[in-house]
């Protein structure tokens, strides 16, 4: 309930940079142009997300004949989450690591590396893909499109603040309800700082609740914290083969952050630290 909460009141604080935004640039037209660009460019990514990161990863279906006791565990906790069980696609890499994706729980895909099926024990796989199933349930794809729109907004917001203190503002000054020149450089220079923060911090959020609600999926915490264990240990050794583009891009979806070999600043970070969330997770399961 507590990440719920905090979820809201993040992207409530990105909405509220948007309107502070636009009292600084002074006008609703720039506004509307940067909302339409986002939610087109978001939208697309909302819809075809699950296509866009299995390609980039060379993931294959798995039908149910090429792994029936994986297939059985997926259904066996899709129906413990009350969600239709997702399509299964392999990624053929030794970093252990999974995500799932897709616009809605009717159009969902769980992804597991041939690394975590190698490392992890039967316990452990159950606690991630119940973690998995859980960012599924909570409707995470959609959260975090929302948040990259409003985001998205901001960065082409302060990219035409750019131009706009660069040509004088267009004309306008502090008496006609903009900023002026020093609100515009300020907010092109902070305002992307913000967002950025603010969608890591959303991000951060949905983490600890899959964590919560995929411990009450599998009704193991314990496990789901060794695999987590595991899991940030070996990713540090094993990379996830991919391009500076794909990582920046694509980090936020995994279980951990398979791009990480050295711990970043929290606040720059998309994911929870891990200790964190193992000592969350262990003491969920003393109770």
């Amino acid at each position: 309930m507590f990440n719920s909460f905090k979820t809201a009141i993040l992207l409530g604080a990105l909405t509220g940079l948007i309107l502070i935004i636009g009292q600084v640039f002074g006008g609703k037209q720039g506004l509307i142009i940067a909302f339409v660009f986002a939610l087109i460019m978001n939208g697309g990514s909302y819809w075809f997300s699950d296509k866009i990161v299995l390609s980039l990863y060379r993931a294959r279906e798995l039908k149910y004949e090429d792994a029936p006791d994986l297939h059985r565990m997926v259904e066996r906790l899709s129906q413990q989450a009350e969600i239709p069980k997702p399509r299964v696609y392999l990624i053929p890499s030794q970093n252990p690591n999974a995500f799932a994706t897709g616009r809605n729980p009717d159009h969902a895909v769980v992804a597991v590396t041939e690394g975590i099926l190698r490392l992890l024990s039967q316990e452990e796989l159950q606690g991630v893909l119940s973690h998995e199933l859980a960012h599924v349930r909570n409707r995470d794809i959609l959260i975090g499109s929302i948040a990259a729109t409003l985001a998205g907004v901001i960065m082409v917001l302060a990219s035409m603040a750019r131009w706009a203190a660069l040509f004088g503002g267009f004309g306008r000054d502090d008496e006609e309800g903009g900023g002026g020149i020093v609100g515009l450089i300020a907010m092109a220079i902070l305002a992307p700082i913000a967002a950025m923060l603010i969608q890591f911090a959303i991000s951060r959020s949905r983490e600890y609740l899959a964590d919560e609600t995929g411990a009450r999926v599998s009704q193991n915490p314990q496990g789901l914290a060794s695999a987590l264990e595991k899991l940030s240990l070996a990713s540090k050794r094993i990379p996830l083969g991919a391009s500076p583009a794909t990582a920046r891009a694509t980090a936020h979806m995994f279980i951990v952050n398979p791009f990480s070999g050295k711990s970043l600043m929290s606040l720059f970070s998309t994911h929870p630290s891990t200790e964190d969330r193992i000592r969350r997770l262990r003491s969920m399961a003393r109770y």
